[in-house]
């Protein structure tokens, strides 16, 4: 049987990656573990220093898996409390319905966080298995609450998904489970690679690792490892584990087939047992500074993506949606607004230039300001997830090339008024497209289709 020479992808997703983290970040051994797998990664790969998620976990991963800012979607801030009937809904297409289509093995590991509920899980969505949580690790925390009580509080659980089948609760999500669950889904992704290596047949890897997102907690192998504490050990861990990764891709022979991105999914927590770092910028998670709009990312594909490169061009994580379904000879949707740019001639090295200028940006459904170039409009002061946010009552122009901390709005003398008309256009694309394809609301019922005018 021949064999498919399409590019597997594996996609590994880092759970509230703060920008100082990675030695090649200009953290590593300064928050005391010295990040050499991921490193090394980098030095093989294009390594993007202005690449923007959205500022909340659920929103990041929507627009990924749609290639659509979540706003559009419903899917722009966590859901709390009762989830069960939010989330995408059926006439949202994602990777994993576009790669499986084009008859790619999918799989999901880790958490999902984009729906609840039948019809809104990843085997609802493309995907022919999935492990891990619906929503989020914390609830890893409840049994270790005093005030938690078995039988009358909600459970959380692990679910286990075939495609065809609603999924099964596989084990309760406790703190222990949390703690060591990266074991098993790093055994399924093995398992998955090994199996589809065989058959030759290309597949999509969608792995999101539990590190760093509360509780932060490594498990015994890297407990003590660092000499640093938890966090440390913890950073040491995913190391670790995104190292033996790229070993089994490589024990596979599928290094020169795959492309392989590391990603964070937003900005750093700031609680303080769990608190990570922004590094050379400011801010946390769920805010408009830099510290929620940058996050690590590296990508990798041998004798493909150009290797040892570094660009401050900006790179959103919608453009990944349209740039893998590019480089793996497929179709991107046209039937509805995609907001992801093709930014495979960037990472190929065939322009020096993003295809992006910039984008817009919010904090659940409030636009928190808009960035273009090195310049941001903000229109939400709020440097901490846990600060208040009050609106600004005037253009409020950041240079980060002057000012990276954002301390202070630009001088007056160097107000750069102009920056107003790139600001004003970016905003007016966004709500012409509105006009064209109605934002689908939050909770909307699973088979929602919004009203397209003009075709």
């Amino acid at each position: 049987m021949a064999q498919d020479s399409r590019p597997n992808i594996v996609y590994f997703h880092v759970d509230n990656l703060g920008y100082g983290e990675l030695g090649c970040y200009g953290g590593g051994i300064l928050r005391g573990a010295d990040t050499k797998r991921i490193d090394a990664f980098a030095r093989e790969g294009f390594q993007l220093l202005n690449y923007a998620p959205e500022a909340q976990c659920t929103p990041s991963r929507s627009a990924l898996l749609t290639g659509r800012h979540a706003i559009r979607s419903g899917t722009h801030t966590v859901p709390i409390g009762a989830c069960e009937g939010t989330g995408l809904v059926a006439w949202e297409r994602t990777l994993g319905d576009i790669f499986s289509e084009a008859r790619y093995a999918t799989m999901c590991l880790g958490k999902w966080h984009v729906g609840d509920g039948d019809g809104r899980w990843p085997t609802d969505h493309g995907f022919d298995e999935w492990y891990g949580p619906p929503h989020s690790y914390d609830e890893a925390l409840w049994e270790t609450d005093p005030w938690y009580v078995p039988g009358r509080d909600p459970v959380a659980f692990m679910l286990d998904g075939r495609k065809g089948a609603p999924p099964r609760e596989a084990i309760q999500l406790t703190y222990e489970v949390r703690r060591n669950v990266d074991v098993e889904y790093k055994r399924r992704a093995f398992r998955f690679l090994e199996e589809n290596a065989a058959a030759g047949r290309p597949f999509l890897l969608y792995f999101n690792h539990t590190m760093l997102h509360i509780p932060v907690v490594p498990r015994d192998e890297y407990k003590g490892k660092s000499g640093n504490g938890d966090f440390a050990d913890s950073l040491l861990e995913l190391d670790g584990d995104f190292g033996e990764l790229l070993d089994t891709i490589d024990a596979l022979g599928l290094r020169n087939k795959t492309i392989v991105v590391f990603a964070g999914d937003n900005g750093n927590d700031p609680s303080l047992l769990h608190r990570g770092t922004a590094g050379f910028f400011d801010g946390s998670l769920f805010t408009g500074m830099e510290g929620a709009l940058r996050t690590p990312c590296i990508a990798r594909w041998p004798d493909h993506i150009a290797a040892g490169r570094k660009s401050n061009e900006i790179f959103h994580i919608t453009d990944w949606f349209t740039t893998l379904i590019t480089m793996a000879g497929l179709q991107v949707p046209d039937d509805r607004v995609i907001d992801g740019k093709d930014q495979s001639p960037f990472l190929y090295g065939q322009q020096e230039e993003s295809n992006r200028e910039g984008f817009l940006f919010w904090n659940g459904p409030r636009l928190y300001g808009v960035k273009w170039r090195n310049f941001k409009m903000a229109l939400v002061e709020q440097r901490s997830w846990f600060d208040p946010a009050p609106d600004y009552g005037f253009m409020n122009c950041r240079n980060l090339i002057w000012d990276p901390k954002e301390t202070q709005p630009v001088e007056p003398r160097y107000f750069h008024s102009w920056t107003a008309a790139h600001f004003g256009r970016l905003i007016r694309e966004f709500q012409e497209s509105v006009k064209r394809e109605p934002l689908i609301p939050a909770g909307a019922p699973l088979d929602y289709v919004p009203k397209r005018s003009g075709g």
